[in-house]
């Protein structure tokens, strides 16, 4: 019987919930390691350093790159002081130490990264005007992701070994095979040049929106929904789900109100870092549809060898991965209370375990 009271559900029980706050490893008395906003800051403090790493990194390897970006700016029949001018003026004459000084002055100092070496346009305008794009297209997959492949998930798992499940694991696995640029292009050859049903480039209409997304997003849905499916096939078989079930719950109360948050930690982390994924790594899609967003931004800089977009867009990409991550362990303690209680304040976790040693007591 006393086996029983330590496996019963843990987001209504509790008794069980006190139990594990009381065989936390740290000292229960004094509370916890420390509060959650001192987490938060402590992760946000380290998004400086790496942040640092990344360009520090960047700018050795675009240094060192061979080629000119002098040269393809110039064209043909330059002299030598336009030369020398133009190397000048953007501070291509200056020494390595010179130069990662200076930008990262500009950088803290200006919140500047520079201009283009084509079109001499101020990096941090044509951001502005780009991000909003392939921001909406990552935002736009991530939902159809979650929508679609977190119920997809739980069905196949709640139907395990059934027509269904197999039906759609085999299309779960196809989709996983296919990579992106793949089903891009034969989405658009098939679709848009064949059929003529939806449109092949750029995003003026709503049916614009239809092949991107499908080529982002399907991909993602198949992971999901094979993550979703094992994590919810390790929870239904939990003591505390068998005890729910001998309590007379009804199976879709089971599965919503106690299955679905136990199995959302691993999903969170591949929901996060889908949408992380999407805005660093939309520069296939974005070409080969023509989206004037990030991605084709940056592709097009690598192509004309325009290093200060290079650099800029790996930044902004690592800053995006650093606070998804950040976004990820935060989301963790709102889903799983027995995480939250780890962070939470001294005080406050002090008298939960007082009043948590009184219940035990008492029983």
């Amino acid at each position: 019987m006393e086996a029983v009271q330590f496996v019963r559900l843990p987001w209504d029980n509790k008794l069980s919930f006190t139990r594990q706050l009381l065989s936390l490893p740290q000292n229960s008395e004094r509370g916890v390691r420390f509060p959650l906003t001192k987490y938060i800051l402590k992760r946000i403090l380290f998004i400086i350093p790496c942040m640092l790493g990344v360009l520090v990194i960047v700018f050795t390897i675009t240094y060192f790159t061979p080629g000119d970006p002098v040269k393809p700016m110039l064209g043909t029949g330059y002299t030598p002081e336009k030369y020398a001018e133009m190397a000048h003026e953007f501070g291509l004459d200056k020494g390595y130490l010179a130069r990662l000084g200076s930008y990262i002055w500009d950088l803290i100092s200006k919140g500047s990264f520079g201009k283009s070496f084509m079109s001499s346009i101020p990096i941090s305008k044509e951001v502005g005007e780009r991000f909003p794009v392939t921001l909406r297209l990552a935002i736009m997959s991530t939902a159809i992701m979650v929508i679609l492949g977190i119920p997809l998930g739980v069905l196949t798992a709640t139907k395990q070994y059934s027509v269904l499940d197999m039906s759609l694991t085999a299309f779960a696995l196809i989709f996983c095979a296919i990579p992106g640029f793949v089903l891009a292009i034969l989405a658009l050859v098939l679709f848009g040049v064949k059929l003529r049903w939806l449109p092949i480039g750029g995003l003026d209409t709503w049916k614009s929106y239809i092949l991107p997304l499908c080529s982002t997003s399907l991909g993602g849905v198949a992971v999901l929904m094979r993550f979703t499916r094992t994590s919810m096939l390790e929870v239904i078989r939990q003591d505390y789900i068998r005890t729910a079930r001998s309590k007379g719950l009804k199976e879709g109360e089971i599965i919503r109100k106690h299955a679905l948050k136990n199995c959302l930690i691993p999903v969170l982390t591949v929901v996060g870092g889908n949408l992380a994924m999407q805005m660093g790594g939309a520069i296939i899609v974005e070409t080969i549809y023509n989206v004037k967003g990030m991605g084709m931004y940056m592709m097009n800089a690598i192509n004309s060898r325009d290093y200060p977009i290079v650099l800029a867009m790996v930044l902004l990409t690592s800053f995006i991965v650093c606070a998804m991550n950040l976004i990820v362990d935060i989301a963790y303690a709102l889903v799983d209370p027995r995480i939250k209680a780890q962070y939470a304040s001294p005080k406050r976790a002090a008298k939960k375990v007082q009043n948590a040693k009184k219940e035990v007591a008492a029983t």
